[in-house]
């Protein structure tokens, strides 16, 4: 149980560092990476959902026997991001320093799976 409150607390605490400051960077990403982005909507929809993910892992890091049917959607939710910069990485759509997001998230996607099979009864 220890091991996967760490886990979710860590996890919670990673994204809301990375995610947050998303809110403030919306021109300069398009600056340094260009070209801008065109569809804000989506840009901070990405960011406000990824969030709240953030404080689900949060909350499951209280009680994780009690929320363990929702680490369901935790793996699926950094597997299927992992999985998606690894796609645009192969069709030369990202740079390979992006993938360091891909590989956190996959490790974490891995320590769920774990999380998950150990709280199971």
């Amino acid at each position: 149980m220890r091991f996967t409150k760490i886990v979710f607390w860590i996890a919670g605490i990673w994204g809301i560092l990375v995610l947050t400051p998303l809110y403030f960077l919306f021109d300069q990403i398009g600056r340094q990476d260009p070209p801008p982005i065109t569809h804000p909507g989506f840009y901070y929809g990405f960011v406000g959902v990824g969030l709240a993910w953030q404080i689900t892992f949060l909350i499951i890091a209280t009680n994780p026997v009690r929320f363990r049917p929702l680490m369901i959607a935790c793996v699926v939710e950094k597997f299927g991001y992992a999985g998606t910069l690894g796609v645009l990485y192969l069709q030369h759509r990202l740079h390979s320093s992006d993938l360091t997001f891909a590989a956190v998230d996959g490790l974490l996607g891995a320590l769920f799976v774990v999380s998950f099979l150990k709280t199971r009864d």
